[in-house]
């Protein structure tokens, strides 16, 4: 399938599935549950791959278990494997990492460690395609019970629960000692049918069972095993010879002042590399729907149906198409990062941050997503186990640059911050960029350190991370990640964009009809006038039309309340609808200046050119700066308010977010429109 898997915690929270041919005529279901270490689960999503593997009549219980195995993290792979294998569910090894395992100098005898373990241990190389054949051919066999479960368990597990799982198992003779020994331990939590849990609580009520010193007995029993096997079986070098180019790296990457240097350097670079990049593809696209519109209208009559397509579908088009290139740029960045393994170190490096402010190192992955989308980065915050930190989490990862921002923060730098580098090398609109999406940042921090007082839950947490060695990324999985989250953007917001800028054509293009029919009856006169400045005159026509349409009428209204900020009327249409979606502000002032203004000029060139009544410039440093701060703080997002609800299971966090959000956004804009006016 091509599956995307990043290095860090939470990517694969949701189970995901595809089918693929395994033999001829035979095709198979692959099911990918969540990574995990052992069978105690923790986080949510270890909980999802515990309840498939623990409970049989569960719909997705599988047939075969592929257990993927790290070649040069063997003996702490195996004991996750070698619970598996005595769940009694027929198993197939793959094991990975072997051209890392033979640079740390590791040697692995495959067949005596098949011997060893009773099931087929297949090595592979998802990375060139190696193996895979092998691996089907092995999966084929199994199903045809060629290979089956080992009849002995890899550790006899019967005296660790004290008779409970001779008890547990006289009632239920059909399943393994070890599975015994799992429902004794979670049979309250498990989803299991209510008659298993009775039938097990019956069953170990009157037994001395202590559930914490079973699992450590069963721990020390099995790593006395697999050390035997390692001795037998693998050859590991001397580990005060072996110094990998992965941790010379870290020496630097990691150390306490340069590493947070160069994790600021990353950052701006990103940033940098998103306008640098973008700059060409995005003129090209602007220069081109501009051109469609002035030949469509050039071409089609003055009827109702023209002023759609140019004004509502094609103004739409350009307000969605436009930004492709950036997100895509901002996607595979990003993707280098998680696939060099890069984006761990940073988990790790903000630890000690994230921990002053009441959140921990956990909480930098869905933050990090966040700059992509707060939705799926709300739900990866599933995999932290500490309720208060996750909740913390769940408040302010909205307050995270999203992509949807990214097409209101380019307009805006583009309209009132100069296109000049600082030094002849730092472009200062790239700056201003950077210098937004870490203002969220800091100011999620803060409001997570306040909001840490408020939140009444104690419980102990703990942070354990496995960082992967740096790889050279897979540029196939980078050209994909781009082209992928193109088309979610284009299709998934772009559907939403469109027909709001439809909607809003319609708002924009009509009106009450009595004022209507008067403004166009006070226009066909004065255009009859001889020496009349017919061009000034459609102007001011569609201006006034836009003033009197459904639209100019809603945006005069809350025009009160948001003109302290610098904002007016039309600014104040594009707040409401973009509390749909944030990128919907574009597509907004795309149509409401294409309805206004039917020349040829791009969106920045019409913006540019807005005036208030005074003749005053709408888009100012300071109504600019106040606009692009109020959308940094904001929430401004129905999909990510609902998203809260169902992880909180509640309205009063999202209700709180709302609130919080919106208040902030108003005072911190406020501030800087009054500071800079």
């Amino acid at each position: 399938m091509n599956q995307k898997v990043g290095n860090f915690p939470g990517v694969t929270v949701e189970m995901k599935v595809g089918t693929a041919k395994i033999a001829e005529n035979t095709y198979a279901e692959f099911l990918d549950l969540p990574g995990t270490y052992s069978l105690y689960p923790k986080r949510d999503d270890e909980w999802v791959t515990y309840n498939v593997l623990l409970n049989d009549e569960h719909p997705e219980s599988p047939d075969i278990l592929v257990v993927i195995v790290d070649a040069s993290s063997l003996k702490r792979n195996l004991l996750f494997a070698s619970q598996i294998i005595d769940l009694k569910t027929p198993v197939v090894i793959a094991l990975t990492m072997m051209d890392l395992a033979k640079k740390k100098g590791i040697v692995v005898d495959v067949n005596g460690l098949e011997r060893e373990l009773g099931v087929p241990v297949i090595p592979i190389n998802p990375r060139k395609n190696k193996g895979i054949s092998e691996l089907k051919k092995v999966l084929y066999q199994t199903a045809g019970t060629l290979y089956r479960a080992p009849a002995r368990d890899f550790v006899p597990g019967a005296f660790w629960g004290g008779g409970t799982v001779e008890a547990i198992r006289e009632k239920l003779p059909e399943i393994s000692e070890y599975k015994a020994l799992h429902l004794a331990i979670n049979f309250r939590d498990l989803d299991i049918n209510v008659n298993t849990k009775n039938i097990v609580g019956e069953a170990i009520k009157s037994l001395p069972f202590n559930k914490t010193k079973a699992q450590a007995d069963e721990i020390m029993d099995r790593y006395a095993r697999i050390k035997n096997i390692m001795q037998q079986n693998v050859v590991e070098p001397d580990p005060l010879q072996k110094n990998l180019f992965t941790d010379k790296l870290d020496n630097l990457l990691l150390d306490r002042r340069w590493g947070y240097l160069i994790l600021l350097a990353v950052l701006f670079l990103l940033f940098q590399g998103v306008f640098w990049l973008a700059a060409y593809p995005m003129d090209w696209i602007e220069s081109a729907f501009a051109s469609i519109g002035s030949f469509l209208g050039n071409q089609l009559p003055e009827v109702w149906w023209s002023n759609l397509l140019i004004n509502g579908v094609v103004a739409g088009l350009s307000g969605i198409l436009v930004f492709v290139p950036q997100i895509m740029i901002l996607f595979g960045l990003i993707t280098l990062l998680e696939d060099t393994g890069y984006m761990a170190r940073i988990s790790f490096l903000t630890d000690r941050l994230m921990r002053s402010v009441g959140l921990n190192g956990k909480s930098v992955m869905p933050m990090i997503s966040g700059f992509a989308c707060a939705v799926p980065a709300i739900m990866s915050a599933r995999n932290i186990e500490n309720k208060k930190e996750r909740l913390l989490t769940i408040l302010v990862t909205p307050l995270m640059s999203c992509s949807a921002r990214l097409p209101v923060y380019t307009i805006l730098i583009g309209l009132v911050i100069p296109g000049k580098n600082l030094w002849g090398f730092l472009s200062l609109q790239g700056l201003v960029m950077m210098g937004l999406y870490l203002l969220g940042l800091v100011m999620a921090l803060i409001v997570s350190y306040i909001a840490k007082w408020f939140i009444r839950i104690n419980e102990k947490s703990f942070f354990i991370l496995e960082l992967p060695t740096y790889r050279s990324p897979r540029w196939k999985n980078v050209i994909q990640t781009m082209i992928n989250k193109a088309k979610v953007f284009v299709f998934d917001a772009g559907k939403i964009i469109m027909i709001i800028s439809l909607v809003l054509w319609a708002l924009s293009s009509y009106g009450p009809g009595r004022k209507m029919q008067d403004l166009e009856k006070a226009y066909a006169e004065q255009k009859e006038n001889p020496g009349v400045d017919q061009k000034k005159l459609a102007k001011e026509y569609h201006t006034a039309k836009l003033e009197s349409s459904y639209a100019g009428i809603l945006g005069k209204g809350i025009e009160p309340v948001i003109q302290p900020l610098g904002y007016d009327w039309k600014i104040g249409i594009a707040l409401i609808t973009s509390f749909a979606a944030r990128e919907v502000f574009v597509g907004t002032m795309a149509t409401l200046y294409s309805v206004e203004d039917e020349s040829d000029l791009k969106l920045r060139q019409k913006m540019q050119a807005a005036v208030k009544p005074d003749g005053s410039p709408v888009y100012t440093l300071a109504s600019g700066l106040s606009l692009m701060i109020f959308y940094v703080f904001a929430m401004q997002c129905m999909s990510t308010l609902a998203v809260v609800k169902r992880e909180t299971k509640t309205w009063k966090w999202p209700v709180i977010q709302l609130l919080y959000m919106t208040g902030l956004a108003y005072l911190m804009s406020l501030l800087v429109y009054q500071l800079l006016k």
